[in-house]
């Protein structure tokens, strides 16, 4: 958002459990991972997150990711189905796994683990799918063996669904993968507002782009009103931050109902995701 939290429960509930989510992307065992399947880091981070679709074609898996450059899925989706998709899975839970035993110890037992994941696996379970291609997905990828993992699983289906409210909120706006990408990318009227971005360079290198295609994604944003470039970068305008919050509000209006009531549940899952936080290998965060 470009302004202060607005006391949405399903900002609340994203806010809260997203660290707890991420572990999957930013964690110290991927190298591994990577070498046990023989894929690079983007073939992992494709086949891994794309398992449960099925040796598909890529385009649905580039539709689905939304801002990776679709040349960049293709090769990468290759590479993963032909090492194995279930293969990947079962590696990336492994990965997980280990990490999430390691980070929480005996702090947290695996009865209130289990407990947890059967909250959050009920909350999935009366999500409604239709056009939620990648929330769909992974509501059928078989629940893990260790309650750790089943609580990861489960965060995982309620934050893909999300995800796939929030392509739609884009799409309503008529911002493509890259644009949206760029756009959210895009320095905020008031600088003192803190959210989570990659930054440039970072994104051009994980989504696949280059420094022309950012270029003429600015472009195409100042040509919309959305951005003005300045000294060190673009801003949104006062009509792209109405275009953002509009875009955030509507993210969080389509999940609000689920997540409405849910503020015991957030708060005993605190502890599990203040572990991951003070474990020190998310980006921003320090072992503690």
């Amino acid at each position: 958002m470009t302004s202060t939290s607005t006391g949405s429960a399903a900002r609340l509930a994203y806010e809260t459990l997203e660290p707890f989510h991420i572990i999957a992307y930013f964690n110290p065992g991927l190298k591994s991972a990577q070498q046990d399947t023989g894929l690079n880091g983007y073939s992992f981070y494709v086949g891994a997150r794309g398992a449960p679709f099925g040796p598909c074609t890529s385009s649905v898996i580039a539709s689905s990711f939304y801002n990776f450059n679709f040349e960049l899925i293709a090769k990468s989706w290759a590479a993963a189905v032909d090492a194995g998709l279930d293969r990947v899975h079962e590696r990336r839970n492994q990965m997980l796994d280990d990490s999430l035993r390691d980070i929480l110890g005996d702090s947290v037992d695996d009865a209130s683990l289990d407990e947890l994941a059967s909250a959050y696996y009920e909350l999935a379970a009366g999500l409604p799918l239709g056009g939620r291609p990648l929330a769909a997905a992974w509501s059928t990828a078989p629940k893990p063996d260790t309650a750790r993992l089943r609580l990861w699983h489960a965060v995982a289906i309620l934050r893909e669904w999300r995800g796939d409210n929030h392509i739609a909120a884009l799409a309503l706006h008529g911002l493509n993968g890259f644009d949206a990408a760029v756009f959210h990318e895009s320095q905020l009227p008031d600088p003192t507002i803190r959210r989570r971005t990659l930054g440039k360079r970072i994104l051009l290198l994980t989504r696949g782009w280059s420094e022309e295609e950012w270029e003429d994604s600015v472009d195409r944003l100042v040509d919309a009103g959305l951005v003005e470039r300045v000294e060190d970068g673009h801003r949104l305008t006062p009509s792209g931050a109405a275009t953002y919050d509009d875009i955030e509000a509507t993210t969080d209006a389509v999940g609000e109902s689920i997540w409405v009531g849910t503020d015991d549940l957030l708060e005993r899952t605190r502890p599990v995701v203040k572990a991951v936080i003070d474990a020190g290998i998310l980006p921003g965060t320090r072992s503690k």
